[in-house]
């Protein structure tokens, strides 16, 4: 019965993290990148706080949190503050195929950052998959063509540098015992106290004062964007992680999510998806499937 309720929570996650690319888009037809990042991330904040008030754990929340102010410091900096503001500025330059796509590889990322971070070896079989998701990545970013200089690198940069540090985040975290809905509104508040800096150093330089003038399409597109990326998906995927008897049969769900995402960017955003983001995807999906055996 646990199985069968881990796998349905797995499910409506992935479905809606398969949302989230096309979301990215729509809202940054309205908002720039930290705008939609501030909208999101303190819809996720009070979205953790309304879960915890339910849950009566705000004694076990002051605990952690008092505890550990620099830990949660550093890492409300990383995740949500500095990771999304690098993932919306790669969707504001690539089309949602190549940006969701390249995001998928942060866990290839992560094991090479395991190396010299805590020292653990590779063996051939983990160079060959992270090679083959590499490969994939290669055809996402040309489109299959030779000609470099019609590739948008900025783009391909800050989407591989988001993986960077979303990686790294979950390799500070590898050690900690903190429960995670405490954590990640630890996270969420430390990250919104972050971005309420950068905000303000944004409008000190708005000289036009055109910064908080927003529409209701974007304040929508980025409370979507907070409750189904950030905030109520990130429970539902830990709630299924916390029941199932089998965790590899729940996070193989999670290869799911790139393929519907495609559908949707396809019938919604209206973009013509590439055969090298098929392939290229493929090889990526193939690749962190390897490396997870």
């Amino acid at each position: 019965m646990d199985q069968r309720k881990a796998i349905l929570y797995a499910l409506a996650a992935v479905l809606l993290w398969s949302t989230v690319a096309t979301a990215f888009k729509l809202a940054l037809r309205y908002l720039t990148p930290l705008q939609l990042l501030t909208i999101a991330a303190l819809t996720s904040l009070l979205t953790f706080t309304l879960i915890l008030s339910v849950q009566q754990r705000w004694r076990e929340v002051w605990q952690v949190g008092r505890s550990r102010i620099g830990f949660y410091a550093l890492q409300g900096f990383i995740n949500p503050a500095a990771y999304y503001w690098v993932l919306f500025a790669a969707y504001n330059q690539l089309p949602a195929q190549q940006a969701q796509a390249i995001n998928y590889t942060w866990a290839i990322t992560m094991s090479l950052l395991a190396v010299p971070f805590l020292h653990q070896k590779l063996t051939a079989k983990e160079l060959f998959a992270m090679l083959l998701a590499y490969v994939g990545v290669f055809l996402i970013a040309t489109g299959g063509n030779w000609d470099f200089a019609q590739t948008n690198w900025v783009g391909i940069g800050l989407a591989l540098f988001s993986t960077l540090l979303w990686a790294s985040y979950w390799l500070i975290n590898t050690k900690n015992t903190d429960k995670p809905v405490p954590a990640l509104f630890w996270c969420f508040a430390w990250g919104s106290g972050w971005l309420v800096i950068f905000n303000l150093m944004n409008m000190i330089t708005d000289t036009e004062s055109t910064y908080l003038n927003l529409s209701w399409q974007g304040i929508g597109a980025g409370i979507y964007v907070g409750l189904f990326e950030m905030g109520i998906t990130f429970f539902l995927w830990l709630t299924a992680m916390r029941l199932a008897t089998k965790t590899a049969q729940i996070s193989t769900l999670i290869f799911l999510s790139p393929f519907i995402s495609l559908i949707l960017i396809y019938f919604i955003l209206g973009e013509t998806i590439q055969i090298t983001t098929l392939i290229g995807l493929s090889l990526i999906c193939v690749g962190l499937y390897r490396l997870r055996e």
